[in-house]
């Protein structure tokens, strides 16, 4: 099915895990964009450099060189022909990529990668916070996943235990409220649903019940398009 689809919302709305499945079921691309923020960060701390300085940021992401690279389980993650599909989701990297992607240099540097991965493939599922909005703003379908901040909190702390990292749900809750502020009120494509997204509160809802839906939103607008 050569379809866009863009997933956005905050985090722990289960993006990524949907987009995945959905791509998967769809037989088309996944892209995962928060990866791509994820792996600025990584290097930006590995090589020392200072996440106050924007212009040096900026100049790290034109040199960024990432790979997506499909797996039975999860698509990995290369970044300089190093796998980082673990590394960039350690806590560290969580709490400091906000702060990375809300430079609008480094958006605007991003852009063009992401763009370029979108408009590579047949058929793609991205999933970001600004894809209906900014990335691919004609994608056929946008979907708007959110859930309470309880919620949302605890599903990031049971991954996070599953992953063995040491961590109190409290804190976990504080470092995504911070995440949700920092996302919706940045200077370049802050945090919120297309004005022409469908907004699922997947709060009640299980993965499945979710995924179930997105495809077949993409069925009927794929059943529409051939009807034009």
């Amino acid at each position: 099915m050569a379809i866009q689809v863009a997933i956005d919302g905050p985090a722990g709305a289960g993006k990524s895990t949907v987009a995945r499945s959905v791509a998967r079921q769809l037989q088309v691309a996944y892209v995962d964009t928060g990866a791509i923020y994820r792996s600025l960060t990584w290097e930006a701390l590995r090589r020392g450099v200072s996440l106050d300085s924007e212009r040096t940021l900026g100049d790290l992401a034109v040199e960024l060189k990432i790979e997506f690279i499909p797996n039975d389980e999860q698509q990995k993650v290369w970044v300089r022909g190093e796998d980082l599909t673990e590394a960039i989701r350690m806590p560290v990297i969580s709490a400091n990529v906000a702060k990375v992607a809300a430079y609008p240099l480094v958006r605007e540097r991003l852009l063009a990668i992401q763009r370029t991965l979108a408009e590579g493939a047949g058929g793609v599922v991205m999933d970001g916070r600004d894809i209906g909005t900014r990335i691919m703003p004609h994608a056929d379908v946008k979907v708007f996943l959110t859930a309470s901040a309880g919620v949302r909190a605890k599903r990031r702390y049971d991954e996070l235990v599953e992953q063995g990292h040491a961590l109190e749900l409290p804190q976990v809750l504080e470092e995504l409220e911070d995440r949700d502020r920092t996302d919706q009120s940045r200077q370049v494509a802050p945090l919120r649903p297309a004005a022409d997204a469908v907004v699922l509160d997947t709060s009640p809802l299980s993965v499945e019940e979710v995924c179930a839906m997105v495809v077949a939103l993409c069925e009927i607008r794929s059943r529409n398009k051939e009807g034009r």
